[in-house]
Parts: structure tokens; C-alpha cells; sequence
């Protein structure tokens, strides 16, 4: 039953300034009044130098940032959070673990479990893991240290973006373009194994030697009975029997496979998209064969520029495809450039809302200029037309 809003985040607020049982506690999520300033907020205990404190790491998406307060003057700034306008809280303390999400009335569903937790108050200076890299599944993925940060940092975003209370049923995913499923693996692992979410996940690549590898070992690993992999492609991609994802992910889809698993996720109607693109070769073959508006000649004569713009005006029509689509988008960059040089991050979240007309002159007057064709609104029209 709901219960009223105040009610229910002033128990999270004892909770969270319980210095003697607080474990973690995670804010993330929008309520439909208004956007919290950050993307996600953690809280949890720490001992700096013998000393007690808690630590607030606070995300906007771009710059994450880490502060450790006293005990003793952490009220005002667990109410400065406590006022943002979070969507969801998970908050786990030694005896406990409460998932808040307020509902589109403004009211708090509260699913409480009796789950004891230890506390770890060890003051890490290293960043810390979602999942550990000495983590037995890396070993069975034959993952190796760039892949695994990769991973680890496609996840930081995906658990930002994801609600902590899914009591309602299972999340339905599907990584989209999966190849050795290093993160489909990942991601299945850290939601159902860590985060203690209700999760299926579907992995879908061309090649059926892939989806027989995979599919062996997930049995392997005990996850086969809510971890399935397909063979087809993108385009083709079946539904899944308990309906369609509302979560869609694409890490380094090739080329014009990323706006394949964009398209899907627009069909199927999934409330998140996270796709990481790789190479775009069609725009830059565009525009190695059109007409390049003046005076942007310099932009394009360089092989290497132009491939290199043609990354940036891909994924730019992508995001606003995206936008005229109903979809809230951020383009952001969730690995280090060292670690992997293609790193952009496309972030959707699907809000329906109505594009508006700038919108639309915006991303009509860019492949005008460019006489660009992107694959994606191809993909969509056909969608439209299908309808």
C-alpha cells in the first residue's frame, strides 16, 4: 500500500544518519515533479585515519565527486539530499534493507525486507568495483583488464539509471550486438547476484556459434534459467515470451548495428537505452561522396577528420532521432579515452514526451547541410510506416 511521502523519507533519513547500522544507502531515479541535481547519490560509513565519518559520492553524470563529513554534521547534508527530487532510495543498514519509489501521484511504495548486511568501513582510496576484478566470472569470461573496465564503467551507468524497487515483477533486459557477452554476463551478475534485483536477460548476436558458447556457460554458471542468449540479428530480434525489455543495452555494436539496437529499443518501447556506439563508417562514407556545405571543406578533406566528425555527427543525429522519438537523452563519456577510444556513452530514458518544434528544425536543418541520411531514422520510418 502506498504510504504518504514525507512519512517514508523521514525513515530513510534515520536510517541513513544511523552511524552504528547504516551500510549503503542509494538514491537515484526522478520523481515526475522535478530532475535531483545529481543522476545518483551513495551514502555509506567509512573510518578515515580512525576516524568514523560518512561518505557522500554524488554523480551528475559527467564529474563524479566524493566528500567524507563528520558523523556530527551530517544532518544538513543528508537533507539537502533527502529534498532532491530522487525517484528512488535503497537503503540497506545491519538489519535491514528499504526500497522507496514514489509513484506518479507523488506517494511512497516501501518494500521492507529483513536482510542483515555487514558493514564495511574501510577507507578504499582506490575506486571501487561494482564487481570485484578477482571475481570468479571474469575468469570464466576471459575478460581482461581494459574489458573489464569497460565494463565496470557501462555499469556504473546502468545502475544509476536503473529504480532500486522492482517488486512489481522481473526487469526484462537485452544487450543487443552481445559478441563474447562480456557485459551481459556482467550486467546479469551485478543486478540479480549484488544488487538482489529480479532480473531476465536476453543476448542476442548473428553468430550461433557465440549464442552456443554463451548459452554453455550460463549453465555453467547457474544463470540459465533467467539468462538467455539468441542467434539472428538485431533487426530480427524476437521478443522475448514475458514481453518486451524495457531495458536495452549495446556495447560497441558495429557501425550501423548500434542504430539497429537503438531502433529496437524505440519499438519495443524500452524505458532505458544505453548504447555504447563503435565505428561509423556510413556517415563518413556520406560524406566522403556528397557535398560538403561551405565552408566546412577543411572538416572533411583529411581522411582521419573526417572520420573522426563523422563519429561526432552520427552520434549527434542519433541523439536527437532519439529526442523526436520521446526520449530524454544524454551524450556522455563513461570510460576514460586510455582505456578505450570509443567511449561515448548515448544514455536515453523514455519520457514520451512531444518533440518540440525547435527539435525538429534542429535536426532538419543539420542533414540538410550535410545532405546525411542517417540509418536510424531510416530504421524508425520504416517502423512508422509499419504502423
Amino acid at each position: 500500500m502506498p504510504e504518504p511521502l514525507a512519512d517514508a523519507l523521514a525513515q530513510i533519513r534515520d536510517m541513513v544518519l544511523d552511524s552504528r547500522r547504516l551500510v549503503r544507502a542509494v538514491a537515484a531515479g526522478r520523481q515526475r515533479s522535478g530532475r535531483p541535481r545529481w543522476q545518483r547519490a551513495e551514502l555509506r560509513p567509512i573510518t578515515v585515519k580512525s576516524a568514523e565519518m560518512l561518505q557522500i559520492s554524488l554523480d551528475d553524470g559527467q564529474r563524479p565527486q566524493v566528500r567524507n563529513v563528520a558523523w556530527g554534521g551530517a544532518d544538513a547534508v543528508v537533507d539537502e539530499l533527502i529534498g532532491e527530487p530522487y525517484g528512488n532510495w535503497h537503503v540497506r543498514t545491519t538489519e535491514q534493507t528499504v526500497q522507496l519509489r514514489v509513484t506518479k501521484r507523488g506517494e511512497a511504495q516501501v518494500h521492507r525486507e529483513v536482510k542483515p548486511a555487514v558493514r564495511v568501513t574501510s577507507h578504499d582510496r582506490e575506486r571501487r568495483h561494482l564487481i570485484d576484478p578477482a571475481d570468479p566470472l571474469f575468469a570464466a569470461l576471459g575478460a581482461d583488464a581494459a574489458k573489464r573496465r569497460q565494463v565496470d564503467a557501462f555499469l556504473r551507468s546502468l545502475d544509476a539509471a536503473l529504480p532500486d524497487d522492482l517488486a512489481a515483477g522481473p526487469l526484462r533486459i537485452a544487450d543487443l550486438g552481445c559478441g563474447n557477452a562480456y557485459l551481459t554476463f556482467a550486467a546479469y551478475h551485478y543486478l540479480s547476484r549484488i544488487r538482489g534485483m529480479d532480473v531476465t536477460l536476453t543476448g542476442v548476436d548473428l553468430r550461433d556459434d557465440q549464442r552456443e558458447r554463451n548459452t554453455a556457460l550460463a549453465e555453467r554458471l547457474g544463470y540459465g534459467e533467467r539468462l538467455h542468449f539468441v542467434a539472428g540479428t538485431i533487426a530480427e530480434a524476437p521478443t522475448p515470451d514475458s514481453g518486451p525489455p524495457e531495458v536495452v543495452l549495446a556495447l560497441h555494436a558495429c557501425d550501423t548495428a548500434t542504430d539497429e539496437a537503438l531502433a529496437r529499443a524505440v519499438e519495443w518501447r524500452a524505458d532505458h537505452v544505453l548504447a555504447a556506439p563503435c565505428c561509423h563508417h556510413d556517415i563518413s562514407a556520406q560524406l566522403r561522396a556528397g557535398t560538403v556545405p561551405e565552408p566546412y571543406g577543411l572538416l572533411t578533406r583529411h581522411g582521419i577528420l573526417r572520420e573522426r566528425f563523422a563519429d561526432v555527427l552520427t552520434d549527434a543525429l542519433r541523439a536527437a532521432l532519439l529526442r523526436l522519438a520521446g526520449y530524454r537523452v544524454e551524450v556522455t563519456e563513461f570510460v576514460a579515452s586510455k582505456h578505450t577510444p570509443r567511449n561515448v556513452l548515448l544514455r536515453a530514458e523514455r519520457t514520451d514526451a512531444k518533440p518540440t518544434s525547435v527539435q525538429v528544425e534542429e535536426y532538419q536543418d543539420l542533414v540538410t547541410a550535410w545532405g546525411a541520411t542517417p540509418t536510424l531514422a531510416t530504421l524508425l520510418a520504416k517502423q512508422q510506416v509499419a504502423e
